[in-house]
């Protein structure tokens, strides 16, 4: 029985409320681990989403001016950030040290959508390709991608658009573009009737391939998204123990991750949530093998169901590289 085989599916309804139930067919924690070092096929063609190439861009836009806006102040109370690449140059030896590797901080934006009923295909396109190609009007925008959620959730949304900006001030400007808020006006919200955003700033390494999240491994795979409400009582010392520990499990396994997010919501248009992540994976049984793991259910156990109020979590799969556009 191959690997994909012995996978349960996991439904949204268990994702989001973290109850995962797991066949005792599916492997065991030492196979598991064995698959750190396998290699998953690179071939499989996935929709819904249009991949930015970082070099189509004019050499303004490819440079890197981070720092911190002062005019969007502190990322609130608990500031907590954390993130990973495979590319980190962490081998599969848990001794090795990755405070040796020199990150830089990004901010991570996250968009869903609530597209209407009946919803054509022609218009979900339209919608879609006005969102991906905004980015070449407008600075600051770094790694984009977007795509129709596999599976319903909960609060009912449809798509989702991913972002990554150099900096807060970045993402201030991004949000008062008037370009921007024309593609929203005529091409997203004739077709949606609800929108909801998340900030949240976090660390990378310090490489051009991460940061911009370009190269082979960015070009295809599955986007994972997962929001978490905490309660104001849980803040600080809790939550920070728990993102460390989902942090800690997903860089284990850099044969399933190509990289990894989370930190605390900083919009205050959208305090509902309060954390963040964002997960690439690099298939779409990639992803079900780590959510699906007794690890990563032990942990959700331990560590978050004690402090956790609600969560919402979507994703959408990757096109390869190549995907026509408008």
């Amino acid at each position: 029985m191959n690997i994909k085989q012995q996978q349960q599916r996991i439904t949204y309804s268990e994702l989001n409320n973290m109850i995962i139930s797991i066949p005792k067919t599916l492997v065991s924690s030492s196979q598991f681990i064995t698959s750190k070092s396998s290699n998953l096929s690179q071939s499989q063609k996935f929709t819904s989403e249009r991949y930015f190439n970082v070099f189509n861009r004019n050499g303004e836009q490819k440079k890197l001016i981070f720092g911190d806006s002062k005019k969007w102040g502190s990322c609130g109370k608990l500031g907590f950030r954390v993130g990973f690449s495979a590319s980190d140059g962490l081998s599969l030896d848990s001794s090795d040290d990755s405070d040796f590797i020199k990150k830089r901080k990004v901010v991570d934006h996250i968009t869903l959508l609530k597209a209407k009923e009946g919803l054509s295909d022609e218009d979900e396109k339209d919608m879609l390709d006005h969102l991906y190609t905004s980015q070449y009007q407008m600075g600051g925008i770094i790694a984009i991608s977007l795509g129709r959620a596999r599976n319903k959730n909960l609060d009912g949304y449809t798509h989702a658009v991913y972002m990554r900006f150099q900096g807060k001030e970045d993402l201030v400007k991004f949000y008062e573009n008037e370009f921007y808020l024309g593609v929203l006006k005529d091409h997203v919200m004739p077709y949606s009737h609800e929108l909801r955003y998340v900030d949240y700033e976090a660390e990378v390494e310090d490489d051009i391939l991460p940061i911009f999240r370009k190269g082979q491994e960015f070009n295809y795979g599955l986007e994972f998204m997962l929001l978490i409400s905490v309660a104001e009582s849980e803040h600080g010392e809790p939550i920070e123990d728990a993102l460390l520990a989902h942090a800690n499990l997903a860089r284990d396994f850099p044969s399933l991750i190509v990289q990894f997010t989370q930190g605390s919501n900083f919009n205050l248009s959208s305090k509902e949530y309060s954390h963040a992540v964002v997960i690439r994976f690099r298939s779409t049984e990639a992803f079900e093998m780590f959510v699906g793991n007794s690890e990563y259910r032990e942990m959700w156990t331990s560590k978050f169901a004690p402090i956790v109020q609600k969560t919402l979590a979507i994703d959408f799969t990757i096109d390869p590289v190549g995907t026509e556009l408008m």
